[in-house]
């Protein structure tokens, strides 16, 4: 099969690459129909990714046809048309059955794409672990972008949200305007934030929070901004989708005593120096952390199909696999209005 491999920094290469083979009787086999470049694979991107593999292959959301299972799986039959939870677990614990794989009992979680302890999902097939728990047939009225939204990007956003205590009536600031953070400016109001303001560096990305209903401000003047339009308040909790020491400092700054930050954006970095003194002198709640896909879908799934999430909008690019490489440039430079970036076999 042809599959993107990750042979070191900027050097994303569209290869030949050996099957998926069934490794457990619990495994299933799924053809790629549809997968998508996540901001995280960027760190991967720029060499500095979460192993010292090579040759690996990255990507963690897809959708596709399921075309092998062991005689292990239950749930899913050959021909279903299912999406794939980035997180994986084990499948069998009482944490992974209620779709919280981060605490899985067994020790089994995990994400695609990062080595080769898990290959990743921009392939033409997928080896899904654990299939039964780890793959979900694509619900009625879900269309395959917003199936693919639903595999990693949606359900971040609803946990940065929800780990951001937004409720009906709160000033909320979302910073960092690619598709995930967008996607959180829209969860915010669904969850009935009274404003959002949506802060990043680039303007277009500004003028589609606006155009969601999202107070756009530039990060160079935002604290000020908040700070005038909540009479010093400033706001009640804050969605950092970045992952930038500033960016955090920043949401920190936007938000007012006893607020809360959620952190969703990926940060590697070994010398932050965390601002204690503000967030002492403020009382502020911090959360940072990944998200179980899984364990949103339950709630994201109706939202989507009674037309209140739109996650399919933030769709700008629909490429060949065999222009991956390509994609991955176009996304890292934020040309031609780039965010999620959808690649098809």
């Amino acid at each position: 099969m042809k599959a993107l491999l990750y042979k070191g920094p900027r050097d994303i290469a569209y290869e030949t690459f050996a099957d998926p083979m069934l490794m457990d009787d619990r495994d299933a086999i799924v053809r790629m129909e549809r997968c998508g470049i996540c901001g995280s694979d960027l760190h991967i991107y720029h060499g500095e990714g979460f192993s010292r593999d090579l040759g690996f292959c990255v990507g963690h959301e897809a959708i596709g046809e399921v075309v092998e299972i062991g005689r292990g799986v239950r749930r899913l039959k050959v021909g279903d048309k299912v999406m794939l939870s980035a997180a994986v677990g084990c499948g069998a614990c009482a944490s992974c059955l209620a779709g919280n794989v981060n605490r899985c009992a067994n020790n089994a979680a995990g994400c695609y794409g990062l080595s080769h302890a898990l290959e990743g999902c921009q392939a033409e097939g997928i080896r899904v672990p654990a299939a039964d728990t780890n793959a979900w047939v694509i619900p009625e009225g879900i269309s395959p972008d917003q199936a693919l939204m639903l595999t990693d990007n949606l359900p971040t956003a609803y946990f940065g949200c929800k780990n951001a205590g937004i409720g009906p009536g709160q000033d909320v600031a979302v910073v960092g305007l690619g598709p995930i953070g967008l996607m959180a400016v829209e969860a915010a109001f669904v969850l009935g934030a009274a404003r959002v303001f949506a802060v990043d560096l680039v303007p277009e990305r500004r003028a589609i929070a606006a155009g969601l209903g999202a107070i756009a401000l530039d990060p160079a003047t935002a604290v000020e901004e908040v700070r005038a339009a909540t009479r010093g308040r400033l706001a009640d909790c804050a969605v950092e989708a970045v992952g930038a020491d500033a960016t955090i400092t920043l949401a920190m700054k936007l938000v007012g005593r006893q607020g809360t930050v959620s952190v969703v954006g990926v940060n590697q970095s070994r010398d932050f120096s965390f601002p204690m003194g503000l967030a002492f002198m403020k009382s502020l709640t911090f959360r940072i952390g990944t998200c179980s896909v899984p364990e949103h879908w339950p709630e994201l799934v109706p939202l989507i199909q009674a037309g209140r999430l739109h996650p399919e909008r933030f769709v700008t690019h629909e490429m060949p696999l065999s222009q991956g490489a390509e994609a991955y440039q176009l996304f890292d430079a934020r040309r031609a209005g780039a965010l999620k970036m959808v690649l098809t076999p």
